[in-house]
């Protein structure tokens, strides 16, 4: 997946993952869509996720943030924390996604940070701001996830065996 630098995760959620064997930083990445946009996740556990990213090359024709660039920091950093709320037992498969643009950003970088707004068994949501580096709100967005279970021999699997149609199943 994508590289990541710096991020912080609670030492017993990377005692968790280390003893089956799994690179934390790496599983948990913002993947390589993230890479290309330059999305860096600072902080990471199933109750904060905080990332950012640069709006330099990540703009729309008007020269503003893409929504769609925001959209992916949004479901990037939700899914880390759903995935750190199910647990190495689970993976987190996001089922929907939606995004408020509350204003323009030309330049700089913008930070996200994710909170749950629910965390169960099944499922889990996370609410997402994203502001600028004057810490004015420039989107807000929640995501759902679906916590699918897997042993841990077999997470890779699954991540790998998702139906073709786009479905969660």
């Amino acid at each position: 997946m994508g590289e990541q630098t710096g991020a912080t995760f609670p030492q017993e959620v990377i005692d968790e993952y280390a003893a089956l064997g799994v690179d934390l930083p790496a599983l948990f990445s913002a993947g390589h869509l993230g890479t290309r946009m330059g999305v860096q996740i600072l902080e990471a556990s199933a109750d904060r996720v905080v990332g950012t990213m640069p709006v330099e090359g990540n703009t729309q024709p008007y020269g503003l943030l893409h929504g769609g660039a925001s959209a992916v920091l949004a479901e990037t950093l939700g899914s880390v924390g759903s995935m750190l709320h199910g647990g190495s037992a689970k993976i987190a498969v996001g089922v929907d996604l939606n995004c408020t643009h509350h204003r323009g950003v030309r330049s700089g970088l913008v930070t996200g940070v994710a909170t749950p707004v629910h965390r169960g068994r099944s499922t889990a949501t996370y609410e997402i701001v994203i502001t600028d580096e004057q810490d004015r709100r420039v989107c807000t967005a929640r995501l759902t996830c679906m916590l699918r279970e897997v042993n841990s021999s077999g997470m890779f699997e699954a991540l790998t065996n998702l139906p073709e149609d786009g479905s969660a199943r």
